[in-house]
C-alpha cells in the first residue's frame, strides 16, 4: 500500500528570523523547564479552579470521565511528541496537517486552533472574574464591573506578550510555580479532611453511563486543552526535536496528577448540593478545611486560593495569547493567512496578539450583554469542538505518515506502538466531538465554515503570486 501512495510535497522549512530580531534582548528561546511550564501552565490554567463545580451536576461519575480523559490526553501528548520530532517547526497541528494533506487541511487546522485560542481566552477571563469577586465582592454585584474586570484580565497578558518572549517565559514560569501552592494544598492536604458523605450520587443526571461520561468529558476537555502548546511554539524552543516531546509528556503527566487528586479532594470537602452552585469551588474547599464552621465563613485559606487562581489564569492567558498568535504566524508565512499576521517583533507575532485580544474582548462583551449565567460552559463547549479539528488532523497526519512508510518521518521500530497511539488519539478526538452536543457542534461548524471564504481568498492570492514568480 505504501508503494502506491504519493506524499504531498513537504511543507517548506521555516524562514529564519531576521538577525536583528534573533539578537533582540527581549527575544529568548525556551529551554525544557520553560517549555514544560508552558504546557502545564496552559493545561492547568483556569479550568481546574472552576470545573469541579461545572461537572458536579453529573455526580461522581465525572471522576470516571476525568480518568478516561486523562488517558486520551496522554495519548495525544505522545502523538504530538512524535510529530514534533519529525517536524520541529512553529505551528504544531497546522504544520503536521499541511505536510500530510496539503494547504487546505493545514488551513483548517490553523483556523480551528486560532478560534480555540481566542475563545478560550474569553472563557478563562470569565472564570477569573469569579475569583476576583471573592477578593473584591463589589465586582460580582454589577455585570458592567464583571465585564470590565474580564477585559482587564485579558489585556494584561497581551501586554506581557508584546514585551517579548523573554517576558512571556518569565511570567509563565512564575505563574506556574505560584498556582501549584493552592492546588497541592487541596489535592494533598484535602485528602486528610475527606468526607465521603459529601460525594453525592454517582450518577445524578439520569443519563446512561456512557452518555453521562461523554457529557462530563465535553466540559472537562477545556482542562486539557494545551497538550500541544510546546509543539505550536516549537520555533521558540531550544532543540525542539528533543525538548518539545519531553515538555509535552512531562507537562501533561504532571497536570493529570494534580487534576485527578484536586478534583477528588474538592468532591470530598464540599457537599454536593453546595458544589453544584459554587462560583469558586477551590475556595470553598479550603474554607471547609480550615474554617471551624465547615466553610460557612470565609478564611485566609480561601482568600489565598482566590489570589492564586487569578494568578494562575493570568499565566494561562499569557501562554494562550502566545499560542493564538503562533499558528496564524506560521500560516501567514505560507500565504494561508493575511500577511499582517507574519509581523514579528521581540520574538512575538504582534498582529496575532492584538487581533486575538480584540476578538476575545468582543466575545466577552457580547456574552456579558446577554447575561453571565452559563457563559463559561457555553464557551467551553464551543472550544470543545473547534479544538478537536486540529487534533483530528494532527493524529490523522501521524497515521498517514505511518501507513505511507515515509522513512524520514517514521521510526519503523516504533511503528506498531505509534500506530496504536495515533489510533487511540484519533478515536478519542472523535468521541469528544460526539460528547460536545448538537449546539456546540452547530456553533463550532459555523465558525469553521466561515474560514472557507478566507481560505479561498488567500489561496487565490497565493496562486496569483506563484504565477508572477514563474512568469
Amino acid at each position: 500500500m505504501s508503494s502506491t501512495l504519493r506524499a504531498p510535497a513537504p511543507a517548506p522549512a521555516a524562514t529564519p528570523a531576521p538577525a536583528e530580531e534573533a539578537a533582540s534582548p527581549h527575544a529568548r528561546r525556551f529551554g525544557l523547564p520553560v517549555a514544560t511550564c508552558l504546557v502545564m501552565g496552559n493545561i492547568v490554567g483556569g479550568g481546574i479552579f472552576l470545573l469541579p463545580a461545572s461537572v458536579a451536576p453529573f455526580g461522581t461519575i465525572s471522576l470516571v470521565a476525568f480518568g478516561v480523559l486523562t488517558a486520551g490526553a496522554i495519548a495525544l501528548a505522545l502523538v504530538f511528541g512524535r510529530l514534533a520530532q519529525r517536524l520541529p517547526q512553529t505551528g504544531g497541528p497546522y504544520v503536521y496537517a499541511r505536510a500530510a494533506f496539503g494547504d487546505f487541511a493545514g488551513f483548517l487546522a490553523a483556523w480551528s486552533y486560532w478560534i480555540t485560542a481566542w475563545v478560550s481566552n474569553a472563557a478563562l477571563a470569565v472564570a477569573a472574574v469569579g475569583y476576583l469577586a471573592v477578593l473584591f465582592p463589589a465586582i460580582g454585584d454589577h455585570k458592567a464591573a464583571m465585564c470590565l474586570a474580564a477585559l482587564l484580565v485579558q489585556w494584561l497578558p497581551a501586554l506581557a506578550n508584546l514585551a517579548g518572549t523573554r517576558y512571556v517565559g518569565t511570567v509563565q514560569l512564575v505563574a506556574t510555580v505560584l498556582k501549584f501552592a493552592p492546588l497541592l494544598l487541596v489535592a494533598v492536604g484535602g485528602l486528610f479532611f475527606f468526607d465521603p458523605a459529601n460525594l453525592g450520587p454517582f450518577q445524578a443526571t439520569g443519563q446512561s453511563p456512557v452518555g453521562a461520561v461523554s457529557a462530563a468529558a465535553a466540559i472537562l476537555l477545556f482542562s486539557y486543552l494545551g497538550v500541544e502548546s510546546a509543539a505550536v511554539s516549537a520555533g521558540e524552543v531550544r532543540d525542539p526535536a528533543r525538548n518539545v516531546g519531553r515538555a509535552t509528556i512531562l507537562g501533561t503527566a504532571g497536570a493529570a496528577v494534580v487534576y485527578l487528586l484536586g478534583t477528588l479532594s474538592v468532591f470530598g470537602l464540599v457537599s454536593h448540593e453546595k458544589l453544584v452552585s459554587s462560583e469558586a469551588p477551590f475556595t470553598d474547599a479550603v474554607n471547609a478545611m480550615f474554617s471551624a464552621d465547615g466553610g460557612a465563613g470565609g478564611t485566609w485559606g480561601g482568600t489565598l486560593v482566590a489570589c492564586a487562581a487569578v494568578i494562575s489564569m493570568l499565566g494561562a492567558l499569557n501562554g494562550w495569547t502566545l499560542l493564538s498568535a503562533q499558528t496564524p504566524y506560521a500560516a501567514a508565512r505560507d500565504g494561508l493567512f493575511p500577511k499582517v499576521f507574519e509581523t514579528k517583533k521581540r520574538g512575538v507575532p504582534v498582529a496575532g496578539v492584538l487581533v486575538t485580544a480584540v476578538l476575545a474582548s468582543g466575545l466577552t462583551i457580547y456574552n456579558y450583554t446577554l447575561g453571565s449565567d452559563g457563559v463559561f460552559e457555553v464557551l467551553v463547549l464551543v472550544t470543545t469542538f473547534t479544538a478537536t479539528v486540529p487534533y483530528l488532523l494532527a493524529t490523522a497526519a501521524q497515521i498517514y505518515f505511518l501507513l505511507s512508510g515515509q522513512s524520514e518521518r517514521v521510526h519503523r521500530g516504533r511503528l506498531v506502538r505509534d500506530g496504536v497511539l495515533a489510533g487511540l488519539a484519533f478515536a478519542f478526538s472523535m468521541w469528544l466531538v460526539a460528547g460536545s452536543g448538537y449546539a456546540a457542534v452547530y456553533q463550532g461548524v459555523l465558525f469553521l465554515f466561515a474560514g472557507v471564504l478566507v481560505y479561498a481568498a488567500m489561496s487565490a492570492r497565493k496562486h496569483r503570486a506563484g504565477h508572477r514568480v514563474t512568469a
